[in-house]
C-alpha cells in the first residue's frame, strides 16, 4: 500500500476528534441561534414612513431592489405610492439601502432563515409580507451614519440691521463652491417635480449644476420655466416641501439652486446663446395675450417657439404683473424680471406697453384679430377690510401700497403702520413699511403657525422688528375729525376646534384693544375686474366665486379663449401656478389651431 493510500485511510478516521466539539449548528426550530445585536437579515419597512423615494432601489449594486405598487398605499403629495421590494437571491445584505433611506423606514432584522421550494417567496416586500419583523429590527442607520447629508448650505444674507435701512436684496446667493455642495445633497428621487405646477425637471439641473454644468442646467430649466430667476428668488417652492430628505432634515434647497444657476447668465444675449431654443417656422396664426403677468409671458414665450405671431397687451409701463409691482425690490430686484423679459423678446414675443385693454384697445379687436386670445389678468382689486371706519384717509391696500412704492411713489407711512393678514403680501407690507422707518404692527386673526406666509419671510419680519400680533380681529378704523387714521382697534381671539377641523377664530368678550397709528395697511385677498370684456363674452364665460373655470389645457367656456393665472379657479395663487397655466394653456392653444390643418 502506498504512503496516499494510507493518508486517504486516516483522515476520515482523524475527523473524528470533531465529535467532542459543541456544534455550531443549531435544533432549528427548537433552538434559537445567538447572534449579535446588529445582525443584518431581511429587511423591515415602516410602509406609513416610507415615501416611495426609490433611493434604496437606486444605490444597490446587486439590482435586488424593485419599487412595486402596493393595493394598500395611495400615492399623494410627496409619496411615490411605490414600496421596495427586496429579492433575497440577489441580496448581499450589505445594508447600503439603509443607509440611504432618507425617512428612516428602511431597517434590518435578525430574522435570516426562510425554507421554502417557491423561488418566489424570495421576493419579499419588507413591512407587507412580514410586518412582525418590526420587533425584531437590529441594523437602523442613525442620522449620524446615514449616508445622506440633511444639513442644507446656508444662505449669506444682509444683516437685519442694515437691510431695513435700504431696499438692497436681503438674500447674497449661493457661490460656485455652496452651489455644488448644496447640488450634491438632491438624491434625485423625483418626487419634487410631481409636486411643482409645471413639473420642471428638478432632479437633472439640479444633478448638472452638482457636476459643474450650469449651462446644461440652465437650458435644462428654460425647458418649461421661461422666469426661472423670479422663482429662484420668490417662488413658493412646494417641490421643497416634499423633498425626501427633509422628513429628517432640512430639504434641499431647490429654489437656491435656481437663483444660483438664472444669475450665472446675467443678461438677455447671454440667455440665448446658452438657452439656444429650438423655434420652428412662422405658421401665420396669430395669438392675442391681455396681461404681461407670469402666465402672459410664459404663454408668449413658448407660443412663440412655436411659430405662434404673439402680441401681449399690458396696461403698465412695465412687464411682470404682480411678480413687478407686488413684490418688493429687498425680495424680486427689478433687473430680476427684465432680463428675462429681454430675452424673451429677442425670441419674438411683442409686448405693447402703457396699453389698457377695454380703454385704448377693445377686447373685441384683439378678439377678432386673433386665432386664439388668453387672459392673464391677475388680481388687480383688493379686497376692504369689511369693518366701521374702513374708508378713512390713510386706509390703503397691500397691492396698492407694494405697487405706488415700487414704481418709485412716496408713500407717507408716519411712525406707525399696521398691517392686516397673514400672507406673504402683507408680510411684505410690514418689510416694507420698516425700510419707511415707521414701527410696525402686524395683525392676524389666527395663530402665528396658521400664517399662510413663507416661514422665511415671517422670521425675516421678525428680524427686522415687525411686531406680529396673532389672534386679533380687526373691529374698527378709528378716525380723526377730518377723516384720517387715527388707531385701529381689535378683539383678541381663541381658537376653537370643532370636529378635529381647523381651529376657527372666536373673539373673546370684552377683550377689545385700541393701537394708536398713522396707516393701515389691509391685504385679506385681492379680486379680479373683469370690465373689459364686452358683455356678450363675459356672459358665456364660466365662472364660480369671481374666477374663470378652464379645463387641462387652460380653455375657457369659449373654446377661443385660454386663461391662466390668479384669475383662474385651477390652482394655488402664485408665481409658479401662474406659469404652469402659461405653459400649459401653450400646449393647449397649439393642440387646437394645429387641429384646423
Amino acid at each position: 500500500m502506498s504512503i496516499l493510500d494510507l493518508k486517504g485511510l486516516l483522515v476520515p478516521i482523524g475527523a473524528l476528534k470533531q465529535m467532542g466539539k459543541h456544534p455550531h449548528t443549531i435544533n432549528f426550530p427548537d433552538e434559537e441561534k445567538n447572534i449579535s445585536d446588529r445582525y443584518r437579515g431581511f429587511h423591515h419597512n415602516s410602509l406609513e414612513d416610507c415615501i416611495g423615494c426609490g433611493n434604496c432601489s437606486t444605490i444597490c449594486m446587486n439590482e435586488a431592489i424593485d419599487m412595486v405598487a402596493l393595493a394598500e398605499i395611495e400615492g399623494g403629495k410627496g409619496d411615490s405610492g411605490l414600496r421596495p421590494r427586496v429579492d433575497y437571491g440577489r441580496c448581499c445584505y450589505c445594508a447600503l439601502c439603509v443607509d440611504v433611506c432618507p425617512t428612516g423606514s428602511l431597517n434590518m432584522t435578525k430574522d435570516f432563515i426562510q425554507v421554502t421550494n417557491n423561488p418566489y417567496e424570495f421576493l419579499l416586500t419588507p413591512g407587507k409580507d412580514n410586518p412582525e419583523a418590526k420587533e425584531k429590527v437590529s441594523f437602523k442607520a442613525d442620522l449620524e451614519a446615514s449616508l445622506n447629508i440633511f444639513d442644507r448650505v446656508p444662505m449669506r444674507e444682509l444683516d437685519p440691521g442694515e437691510r431695513v435701512k435700504s431696499f438692497a436684496e436681503v438674500l447674497l446667493g449661493y457661490n460656485e463652491e455652496e452651489a455644488r455642495r448644496e447640488a450634491n445633497r438632491c438624491i434625485s428621487c423625483g418626487l419634487c417635480t410631481e409636486a411643482c405646477p409645471v413639473h420642471m425637471h428638478i432632479p437633472e439641473y439640479i444633478n448638472a449644476i452638482a457636476q459643474g454644468k450650469d449651462d446644461e442646467a440652465l437650458k435644462i430649466i428654460y425647458d418649461n420655466n421661461d422666469l426661472p430667476e423670479v422663482c429662484g428668488k420668490v417662488c413658493t417652492r412646494r417641490c421643497e416641501d416634499v423633498c425626501a430628505i427633509q422628513v429628517r432634515g432640512e430639504a434641499v434647497a431647490i429654489r437656491w439652486l435656481k437663483g444660483y444657476v438664472t444669475e450665472t447668465a446675467d443678461n438677455a444675449d447671454l440667455i440665448k446663446q446658452i438657452v439656444t431654443p429650438e423655434i420652428r417656422e412662422p405658421n401665420h396664426y396669430k395669438v392675442g395675450i391681455v396681461g404681461a403677468g407670469p402666465a402672459g409671458l410664459t404663454a408668449g414665450y413658448y407660443l412663440s417657439l412655436r411659430g405662434y405671431d404673439v402680441t401681449i397687451y399690458e396696461s403698465h409701463k412695465d412687464p411682470g404683473g404682480m411678480v413687478m409691482y407686488g413684490i418688493p425690490k429687498y425680495r424680486l430686484p427689478y433687473d430680476s424680471i427684465q432680463k428675462q423679459v429681454d430675452y424673451m423678446v429677442k425670441m419674438g414675443v411683442k409686448i405693447h406697453y402703457n396699453t389698457r385693454v377695454g380703454k385704448d384697445i377693445s377686447f373685441q379687436e384683439i378678439y377678432d384679430n386673433s386665432d386664439a386670445v388668453f387672459l392673464g389678468v391677475g388680481l388687480q382689486d383688493a379686497w376692504n377690510l369689511g369693518i366701521e371706519g374702513d374708508d378713512a384717509d390713510g386706509v390703503m391696500s397691500a397691492i396698492d401700497f407694494l405697487g405706488k412704492i415700487n414704481s418709485g411713489e412716496t408713500v407717507e407711512v408716519g411712525k406707525k403702520l399696521i398691517s392686516v393678514g397673514g400672507g406673504n403680501v402683507s408680510i411684505d407690507a410690514s418689510r416694507v413699511g420698516r425700510r419707511l422707518g415707521a414701527e410696525v404692527d402686524q395683525l392676524y386673526r389666527r395663530r402665528i403657525k396658521d400664517m399662510p406666509a413663507d416661514w422665511e419671510e415671517i422670521e425675516g419680519a421678525e428680524d427686522e422688528g415687525v411686531h406680529l400680533i396673532p389672534q386679533a380681529i380687526p373691529t374698527r378704523v378709528i378716525k380723526d375729525k377730518k377723516g384720517k387714521v387715527k388707531g385701529i382697534e381689535y378683539v383678541k381671539a381663541e381658537m376653537i376646534s370643532e370636529g378635529g377641523g381647523r381651529p376657527r377664530p372666536v373673539p373673546i368678550e370684552g377683550s377689545e384693544t385700541i393701537i394708536d397709528c398713522d396707516i393701515i395697511i389691509a391685504a385679506i385677498g385681492q379680486k379680479a375686474d373683469y370690465s373689459l370684456l364686452p358683455e356678450d363674452i363675459a356672459d358665456k364665460l364660466k365662472m364660480e366665486r369671481g374666477k374663470i373655470l378652464v379645463n387641462d389645457n387652460r380653455q375657457t367656456s369659449i373654446s377661443k379663449i385660454f386663461a391662466g393665472g390668479d384669475a383662474v379657479k385651477y390652482g394655488n395663487v402664485d408665481a409658479i401656478s401662474a406659469i404652469a397655466d402659461g405653459y400649459y394653456a401653450t400646449l393647449g392653444i397649439d393642440k387646437m389651431l394645429m387641429k384646423k390643418e
